[in-house]
């Protein structure tokens, strides 16, 4: 069946990601936290994440993870027209962290930052591949970049398990005239009244949470965006060769797949050494598919993601390197 595309038509050329080297186990939550091991497993899937130190900024990580991406794709700065970071972490409020990622790669063209939270990939991706489709951008650089333990309270038994820092990168570039590679359908949306399950309250310091409804909500939007975006895509369910969606919670992941009807050797969970990197989440999990040999080209991926705002995207894309 031959299908649309309904952005521009392009190719995922390299990929990179880029993770602390601090390692926090539950164990080591469990010293000082009123939890265990075999309950944050028990709820969430999660064993251990990464934590930023001192010199992991944001910039710094954004950095490694791209860099890697471009000598995945075997490009250099020069070739990059666009660098877009997804972010809700900037190291500082003015300029974007994107330029700063930009002038420390070398690269010249146009740079902006996205602040969708753990959406904040899937919202760069779309950018970027409208603009490679209606402009004459032809390679985008797309991070995403988060250090949640800057926003998490140490003492929050709630939060303190769920987050993890980390940044991984793509880069799209315009397809062949011909391609069906690339953006076949898609599906954003959000419910701002519902942005106090999740956030950062103005004048404090820390993530503040309500997890029973957050579970409910990003569970119940999770399918609905996923399923609008395969229909938008005229694309079946059973057609997913690759599910990838926001590595927040194992069991949310679980719940979302089955409702779907997308079974587990076609979902990639990627949570338990990571925990919830943010926007990093979803660039980190296609690497790791990557690594893994569980991408090929023509391949049918489904990508995911809600955050906070409260917010979701979702994207079919026609796999190509």
């Amino acid at each position: 069946m031959t299908r649309v595309l309904a952005g521009g038509s392009f190719r995922v050329s390299g990929l990179g990601a880029a993770l602390p080297g601090d390692l926090v186990t539950n164990a080591d939550l469990a010293a000082h936290l009123d939890t265990s091991d075999a309950w944050i497993r028990s709820r969430t899937g999660i064993h251990a994440r990464h934590r930023a130190g001192p010199h992991d900024t944001t910039t710094a990580l954004a950095v490694t993870a791209a860099s890697a991406a471009l000598r995945d794709a075997d490009l250099g700065a020069a070739d990059v027209n666009l660098v877009v970071v997804a972010t809700a972490t900037p190291d500082t409020a003015c300029p974007a962290t994107a330029s700063r990622v930009a002038r420390d790669l070398g690269t010249t063209g146009a740079s902006f930052d996205l602040n969708g939270a753990c959406c904040g990939f899937v919202h760069a991706l779309l950018v970027a591949a409208s603009l490679i489709g209606a402009t004459t951008v032809d390679t985008v650089l797309v991070v995403g970049a988060d250090r949640f333990s800057s926003l998490v309270d140490p003492a929050d038994r709630s939060t303190a398990v769920l987050f993890g820092d980390g940044a991984a990168a793509v880069v799209l570039r315009r397809g062949e005239p011909g391609d069906d590679f690339g953006l076949l359908g898609s599906d954003l949306g959000g419910e701002p009244a519902a942005l106090g399950v999740l956030e950062v309250p103005p004048t404090a310091r820390h993530l503040r949470m309500d997890g029973p409804e957050l579970f409910r909500r990003a569970t119940r939007a999770l399918v609905a965006s996923s399923a609008a975006a395969l229909t938008r895509a005229g694309v079946e369910a059973d057609e997913v060769d690759l599910f990838v969606p926001h590595q927040a919670n194992a069991r949310i992941i679980a719940a979302a797949a089955d409702r779907l009807g997308i079974g587990s050797d076609r979902t990639m969970l990627d949570v338990a050494e990571r925990a919830n990197t943010s926007a990093a989440s979803v660039p980190l999990a296609l690497h790791a598919a990557q690594r893994d040999g569980r991408l090929d080209d023509g391949d049918l991926v489904l990508l995911s993601a809600v955050g906070a705002g409260l917010g979701w995207a979702s994207a079919v894309v026609r796999w190509g390197r």
